[in-house]
């Protein structure tokens, strides 16, 4: 009885982490859309065009960096951890993730033409800018709650 008692405990805890870190994944999202609306000065009729291109494009970034990296980690775990490897087999890890970083400049580039049917180029520049300093002040809140503890 106890077992079980524990084990539920053990998921209900687990669950319960889980739906923070969405929580705060989706908390951090709507902070960065409504930061990245005002440092363009999106009207609605831009916006209605401009965010869901922005969506599929940061979807598609992330789940490509997701799968390559896992795949990289997976390799090298598998490999024996990095003080295993060869010379031979580091170089191969360097190439897959320069590999990674092609498929992710070809994702930006295909994000690039669609996006410039919505937004200027002197637009596309303040994105681009806003992006960084939004996530330049996150990480200085994140630093801050930490420093605090």
């Amino acid at each position: 009885m106890k077992k079980i008692l524990t084990l539920t405990l053990l998921l209900f805890v687990c669950l319960n982490i889980a739906a923070q870190k969405r929580k705060n994944r989706e908390k951090i999202k709507a902070l960065k859309i409504a930061f990245l609306t005002q440092e363009l000065n999106l009207n609605t009729d831009v916006a209605e065009k401009f965010w869901p291109i922005y969506n599929e494009f940061q979807d598609n970034l992330d789940a490509l960096r997701r799968k390559g990296m896992s795949d990289i980690r997976l390799k090298l775990k598998n490999a024996g951890g990095f003080e295993a490897l060869t010379e031979k087999e580091s170089k191969t890890f360097v190439q897959s993730k320069i590999n990674l970083d092609k498929k992710e400049l070809a994702e930006k580039e295909k994000f690039l033409a669609k996006v410039s049917k919505v937004l200027s180029y002197k637009q596309i520049l303040k994105l681009q800018l806003s992006e960084r300093d939004f996530a330049r002040k996150l990480m200085r809140k994140y630093r801050k709650k930490t420093d605090k503890k």
